[in-house]
């Protein structure tokens, strides 16, 4: 499994022309605060090693299911 292979296809399924990984991780974490997710849970998720917050697994995919019903 290649990380960066597999997005190239998958943006390309997508439609998402020449966006990048960082511009998808900017969208989220510019979004997330609207639907009320806590500070802490969007750091937690916008860094790829929690360096300041130690946030729960079920606390990051109750974001990110947040995230995913708003975009529909």
């Amino acid at each position: 499994m290649n990380g960066a292979r597999d997005f190239f296809r998958i943006r390309k399924v997508a439609g998402l022309g020449d966006m990048c990984f960082h511009d998808l991780r900017h969208t989220c974490v510019a979004l997330l605060p609207n639907l009320g997710v806590p500070p802490q849970v969007i750091r937690d998720i916008e860094v790829t090693m929690t360096i300041y917050a130690h946030v729960s697994l079920d606390d990051k995919r109750n974001a990110l299911g947040r995230l995913g019903g708003a975009l529909g």
